[in-house]
């Protein structure tokens, strides 16, 4: 196995996601599997969700999320889906972090999550 460290920022994990419980989880423009069937639920309570948001505001690294390639050039999400998913969810507008949506935030604000990167 060649493991492989890649920078992805969160605009392009973001891209194609889609969270519907029969097709399941998707991002990284459908090419990643956010929920295979061996993930577990989503389970973080909203301030967990609100503090990744927070850790990315501040410029502060989050952990390592790991995916695993498949024969076909898709993904799946080995470890890492709470983090993937809360960021998934703020940017679809799914809650809010100390009163703001991201669709309410400046340009400004709105890039520098978009062009956090995360380690993979």
């Amino acid at each position: 196995m060649k493991i492989e460290l890649h920078k992805i920022k969160v605009k392009d994990l973001f891209a194609g996601f889609e969270n519907d419980e029969e097709a399941g989880v998707v991002g990284y423009g459908g090419k990643l599997n956010i929920r295979p069937p061996y993930q577990r639920e989503f389970v973080y309570k909203d301030e967990q969700q609100r503090e990744v948001i927070r850790t990315i505001r501040k410029r502060f690294p989050l952990n390592i999320m790991y995916w695993s390639k498949n024969s076909d050039g898709t993904f799946e999400l080995l470890d890492g889906q709470q983090r993937t998913m809360s960021i998934c969810k703020y940017l679809n507008g799914d809650f809010s972090v100390d009163g703001a949506y991201f669709n309410n935030l400046t340009l400004e604000e709105k890039k520098q999550i978009e062009e956090y990167e995360l380690l993979i």
